[in-house]
């Protein structure tokens, strides 16, 4: 799977340019005057520093508050590229520069582990995710579970896409589970990673999205939503890790231990997130 080398100066531009699927990108700037008194040695130690951080499109609400909390605290700038955790896996296979990779599946960082991509004693699990059915608010439709989506005025139906989206993979076991995989094909509509499932459906232009409750959470009064059971497909244990080829360690590692932080915690609780060494909502 892994190509090293071949066009990478073509994927660097575009990693830079643009998120993976159309995602936003976003700067936390730093802020040293907001530092506390206690941490001006670490701000003056980090300064100039900004982090690079590939994490998963379920992730982007949560991590740009984090970011932004992170370098409120430390100085320490960081800049996100959302997208689909398969897609960003390759390119951090390619030679993506990148310090930090949070994934939504904790299988795509045990490869990257396993081809010396990560640095082993910095790979941690953050959170478990969830799926929701997902509709606006001023919708007509409305839904109580998964068979409800064959309701003859569901059209379109937007999931992940499961080739490399893990919420997109969660979508199709979830389905099968409930024995509507097939009948629903013709209906689906694929977006390249779960934030392009939920814009899909906040533009109108499919009925229903199969989404992340981070997201759904971060709507708020912009749509209605059901949690899809949990049971239903594999769990979704998300984990991160500070790439190897990284030339920030030191500070990488900082951000990735905030993740885990009660302060991190807190943030990832709120969008929704199941947090180690917490129960799942049924």
């Amino acid at each position: 799977m892994i190509k090293r080398h071949r066009f990478v100066g073509l994927i660097l531009a575009v990693f830079f340019l643009t998120s993976c699927a159309g995602g936003a990108t976003t700067a936390a700037l730093v802020d040293s005057s907001a530092a506390a008194s206690g941490q001006a040695a670490e701000v003056n130690s980090s300064a100039g520093v900004i982090l690079t951080v590939a994490a998963a499109a379920d992730l982007t609400p949560a991590f740009e508050e984090l970011g932004a909390l992170f370098t409120r605290q430390t100085g320490i700038g960081v800049t996100f590229s959302f997208g689909s955790t398969g897609q960003l896996t390759q390119q951090i296979e390619q030679g993506a520069p990148v310090d930090v990779f949070a994934a939504a599946n904790q299988s795509y960082i045990n490869e990257l582990e396993q081809a010396g991509l990560v640095i082993p004693d910095t790979i941690a699990l953050y959170a478990q995710g969830r799926l929701t059915i997902w509709t606006r608010a001023d919708s007509p439709l409305t839904f109580a579970s998964l068979d409800d989506l064959t309701q003859e005025t569901v059209k379109r139906i937007a999931i992940a896409n499961p080739e490399h989206a893990p919420y997109g993979v969660a979508a199709r076991e979830a389905l099968i589970s409930a024995g509507l995989w097939d009948a629903l094909q013709p209906r689906l509509i694929l977006g390249e990673n779960v934030a392009q499932t939920m814009q899909y459906a906040e533009t109108g232009n499919v009925d229903v999205a199969l989404a992340a409750l981070s997201l759904s959470v971060a709507a708020g009064d912009g749509g209605r939503f059901v949690l899809i059971p949990g049971e239903l497909h594999n769990p979704l244990n998300q984990a991160l890790a500070v790439v190897s080829s990284t030339r920030h360690e030191a500070q990488a590692r900082q951000f990735a231990v905030f993740v885990n932080s009660e302060a991190g915690r807190e943030i990832m609780r709120r969008y929704g997130f199941i947090l180690p060494g917490e129960e799942p909502i049924r």
